[in-house]
């Protein structure tokens, strides 16, 4: 019964995964028709600015994930360990956390930087656009974020099931 559980719920995640590149797609579509506005409107420096903050956006946000989903394999490690843990696993899992932990909170400063950019780049944005359009940027940034947060969801759920 506990296989055909873990089975059918893994099922279900591939499905969902498999709607994510669509969806991706979509969203892809949507920032191109903004590059597109963007680039008719903005002087040739705000729209280097525009793109170099999406191009980063992805960038760090996908590293944040990525650390996150690391140190929290190491911290379930640690907290997994016992008398009969050989001390040289021990030390290299606490040396393993330590320095995710540095990096994650590198990856946070590089987001801190790129939260500042984007206010920037609205800044130069609501120069140019109408406020329906400021209003469809901002949803475009919300979008790509949380279809990059769901993609490592599904990412970590099914890695945790197939585990399992």
């Amino acid at each position: 019964e506990l296989m055909a559980s873990l089975q059918s719920r893994l099922q279900v995640l591939w499905e969902e995964q498999k709607l994510v590149p669509l969806e991706v797609r979509e969203c892809a579509k949507w920032g191109e028709e903004l590059e597109v506005m963007v680039w008719d409107l903005c002087k040739p420096n705000e729209f280097d600015r525009y793109m170099m903050f999406i191009g980063d956006l992805e960038k760090v946000v996908s590293l944040l994930l990525c650390l996150s989903s690391r140190l929290a394999r190491v911290q379930n490690a640690i907290s997994r360990m016992d008398g009969n843990t050989e001390a040289e696993e021990k030390q290299l899992l606490n040396e393993r956390h330590k320095l995710l932990s540095r990096q994650q909170e590198d990856a946070k400063d590089l987001k801190e930087n790129l939260d500042r950019r984007e206010h920037v780049v609205s800044g130069i944005l609501a120069k140019y656009l109408t406020e329906q359009q400021l209003q469809d940027y901002q949803h475009f940034v919300q979008v790509k974020i949380s279809l990059l947060i769901e993609q490592k969801d599904l990412e970590e759920q099914i890695k945790f099931f197939e585990e399992q």
